[in-house]
């Protein structure tokens, strides 16, 4: 198994909301990019943005409404056209298939802590832990993910420092919120893993967080 795949995991079931469109073209391949819906157990539903190559595509011949299983690998690209979010979360994917089964939502990931945590609460007054983990790609290149922690999850992440090593496992999620500028509300829509295990990876000593279900 390569790096990427001892690191960065991804793997979804769920509706193509959309027909694939060309995203750019990288040494003579062609990239296309779809949003995929995968609802929660909650009823709610998730829209992510997923890239595959134009050959891999091929191979299913995909189209709008399907139900497909992709497998693959959390990507962030750091935006600097001043439009849309400044960082890009897609799903990389590498392996795609039709299928039926029931939707499917599972990140794992070992990385680095590149940030302070910041432990805060909801207007609910629910515990909330905000995480950015820097997780290793193949020729020195890293991609940075938002994450969060809920509860008790939430209060052991918060006692973490910058350059811990952890092990988390969680759900990719999309959230809705409105930014104000200029006098001007715009909705937009923030990608981020919700945690359901982590676990430090630095040593015999550090204390475990354990497994809850709140992200679902």
């Amino acid at each position: 198994m390569d790096e990427n795949g001892l690191n960065n995991t991804v793997e979804l079931c769920g509706i193509l909301g959309a027909a694939p469109a060309v995203s750019h073209t990288s040494r003579d391949e062609a990239y296309y990019i779809f949003p995929l819906e995968v609802g929660r157990l909650s009823g709610a539903v998730d829209q992510v943005n997923v890239i595959a190559k134009a050959s891999l595509l091929e191979t299913v011949e995909v189209s709008e409404k399907e139900k497909i299983w992709v497998k693959g690998e959390l990507r962030s690209f750091n935006n600097k056209s001043g439009q849309g979010n400044r960082l890009v979360l897609t799903v990389f994917a590498r392996e795609i298939e039709l299928t039926d089964k029931e939707d499917t939502n599972e990140v794992l990931l070992r990385g680095a802590l590149c940030k302070q945590p910041n432990l805060r609460h909801t207007p609910m007054g629910r515990e909330i832990c905000d995480l950015m983990l820097a997780v290793s790609r193949r020729y020195g290149r890293s991609d940075y993910l938002p994450c969060i922690a809920w509860g008790q999850n939430a209060r052991g992440a918060a006692d973490l420092q910058v350059g811990s090593q952890i092990l988390l496992k969680g759900r990719l999620q999309s959230r809705k919120y409105i930014k104000v500028s200029g006098g001007t509300s715009q909705e937009k829509i923030a990608f981020e893993v919700s945690a359901g295990t982590i676990a430090p990876l630095d040593g015999p000593d550090a204390p475990v967080v354990l497994e809850t279900s709140e992200y679902v």
